[in-house]
């Protein structure tokens, strides 16, 4: 219950995705960017990203030197797909498997 890591995973993003191509509100980009923004600042290191031990401590967040593949496959994913203005995965034409990868949905 005292855990201060984060480990860059997907779920909030996804989240927030869903959110706003349900409702169009824009609160739902503009949580993604400020959450994109924290981790180019806390979480971006020279050769990729890292999961960080403590959030609460911005002076030292303590990266671990560890980037999860999820981190790209999916939490990047997702923060495109938050603003993609194309809209290339239209909701009612593709769904997105447990690991973010689109399949074509099913038409009767």
């Amino acid at each position: 219950a005292n855990d201060a890591h984060n480990l860059l995973r997907p779920e909030l993003i996804e989240s927030l995705y869903y959110m706003y191509f349900l409702t169009n509100d824009r609160m739902y980009q503009d949580w993604g960017w400020n959450i994109f923004q924290s981790f180019e600042k806390y979480t971006r290191q020279t050769d990729g990203y890292s999961s960080i031990n403590d959030v609460r401590n911005k002076d030292n967040v303590r990266p671990r030197d560890k980037m999860e593949s999820f981190f790209l496959a999916e939490t990047l994913k997702y923060l495109y797909l938050l603003f993609d203005a194309q809209n290339l995965f239209p909701y009612d034409e593709w769904i997105f498997n447990t690991e973010a990868h689109p399949l074509p949905a099913y038409k009767n």
